[in-house]
């Protein structure tokens, strides 16, 4: 029986390309498709496949934050990251995020169809080029020996996702849909960071995103009061973080 996979990017032509790749044999079985992360969370929830093939730059939630979501929710589904790239930072943030293999969107067709056996037998997969780079890194000491600490370091993974969305110019009411949470939780999530990373305003949160490299996106802050309280001690720091004015536009 052909194992059933959920395939997720927002270009139609590459979602294509690997569904012809997939014809060639019949191991696997392609019985969904999703344009975006937030799509791919609800179409993993309803369909339950074998294994979730993902795009890594994705519009709404990017792949990582997806497999978090799908990790946490099916449990059995199996998540293979694809990538342009093969920084370490996104290897790594991949497999702690729940991912079962990382694969390179320039690798053959022959690696992809080897990573996918692999992880539906339940093993794990990096690319060549990127088992190489990482085990380059390890021999140069640094993989955990990090000599700066950002200040993101203290945040959950449900606080970066929340980061990155609001850096990005989302409304708590739409971080919750896309979240899958309630309103007063997504506003708790952002009241919790700010305490934590000193800022007082999203202006703040976004430079930290920003450095932080959770988004590479920058938005204008509109000139609407924030609702949550933050403690007063957290405003000096937060001037010099962003400014003063902080939006939720809800």
């Amino acid at each position: 029986m052909p194992f059933d996979i959920l395939l997720v990017d927002d270009h139609k032509i590459m979602r294509d390309g690997i569904k012809a790749i997939l014809k060639t044999g019949n191991e696997f079985h392609v019985v969904g498709e999703a344009e975006d992360g937030a799509e791919a969370v609800v179409l993993a929830k309803k369909l339950r496949p074998h294994l979730v093939l993902i795009d890594i730059n994705l519009p709404k939630l990017n792949g990582i934050e997806a497999t978090g979501e799908i990790v946490r929710h099916c449990p059995e589904s199996k998540v293979i990251i694809l990538s342009m790239y093969d920084d370490e930072n996104s290897v790594v943030s991949a497999i702690k995020g729940g991912a079962r293999a990382f694969v390179l969107k320039r690798a053959s067709d022959h690696d992809l169809l080897d990573a996918l056996r692999t992880v539906a037998r339940g093993g794990s997969y990096l690319s060549p080029q990127v088992s190489d780079r990482l085990l380059n890194r390890i021999k140069r000491g640094d993989q955990d020996d990090r000599r700066t600490v950002q200040a993101t370091d203290g945040l959950s993974p449900r606080e970066l996702q929340v980061l990155r969305l609001v850096a990005e110019g989302k409304t708590s009411k739409e971080i919750a849909v896309l979240l899958d949470l309630g309103l007063q939780t997504v506003r708790s999530y952002r009241k919790t960071m700010m305490k934590k990373l000193g800022v007082s305003n999203v202006a703040g949160l976004t430079q930290l995103a920003l450095a932080a490299g959770l988004t590479r996106f920058s938005t204008s802050v509109p000139d609407e009061p924030v609702e949550e309280e933050v403690p007063a001690g957290a405003f000096a720091a937060g001037a010099s973080a962003g400014g003063s004015r902080d939006v939720d536009a809800d």
